[in-house]
């Protein structure tokens, strides 16, 4: 992960400055412009499996046409100096007239308007474990994934030794109540009860 730009700047220059058309991930971190890597190979592979399971999911939900995975959007942190763009985030169709800047510029600012956030892990696993973990957590998101298939994440967050692991987050009374899956076991899912993949089905999709 390298910095795009290492002077402080808010939000709203960050969105200003983020290039059209870019082809190239940018993040805001604490007021820093930060070039993110680009999914690739089997973090790709991941991840595009995570939308067509999720959006079928969804369908079993009859919640088709109401929640969605949009192609991109930033999720604009509680204390304004972060904005992140999830590997794939769940909107509630109803709640984003809500959101001011969501027409305009595909900006999330409130966690009603989201349903499930899901982040795929790439080198820079200290993001999702610590970083995206805490924030998410602060603006009341109220599901949150990280999906580690290659076992990147510190020990304390994946145990010892270290294995592949998918980790469910479920906010309770302001914060967030661990799950994790490994191997065979069935993800469970407050969100989307009609999600029945185990977590090696998951790992699967990076073969």
């Amino acid at each position: 992960m390298s910095q795009a730009l290492t002077k402080p700047v808010t939000f709203d220059e960050f969105i200003e400055w983020y290039p059209a058309d870019s082809q190239v991930r940018y993040e805001l971190h604490d007021g820093v412009i930060v070039e993110m890597p680009k999914p690739r190979g089997k973090h790709s592979k991941i991840a595009g499996f995570g939308i067509s399971v999720i959006n079928d999911a969804i369908k079993l939900l009859n919640k088709s046409g109401i929640w969605f995975i949009p192609r991109e959007s930033i999720v604009k942190t509680s204390e304004g100096k972060s904005g992140y763009e999830p590997d794939i985030i769940v909107l509630d169709e109803t709640s984003l007239v809500n959101e001011p800047r969501w027409e305009s510029e595909s900006i999330i600012e409130l966690a009603d308007s989201v349903k499930l956030i899901v982040e795929v892990v790439n080198t820079n696993w200290r993001d999702e474990y610590y970083r995206k973990y805490s924030q998410y957590e602060e603006m009341g998101i109220q599901e949150y994934w990280i999906i580690d298939y290659d076992a990147l994440g510190g020990k304390r967050f994946i145990g010892d030794p270290k294995q592949p692991t998918i980790s469910v987050h479920n906010l309770i009374d302001g914060e967030y109540e661990i799950t994790q899956f490994r191997n065979n076991e069935q993800i469970i899912s407050p969100t989307l009860p009609t999600f029945t993949l185990t977590a090696q089905q998951i790992f699967n999709a990076r073969l």
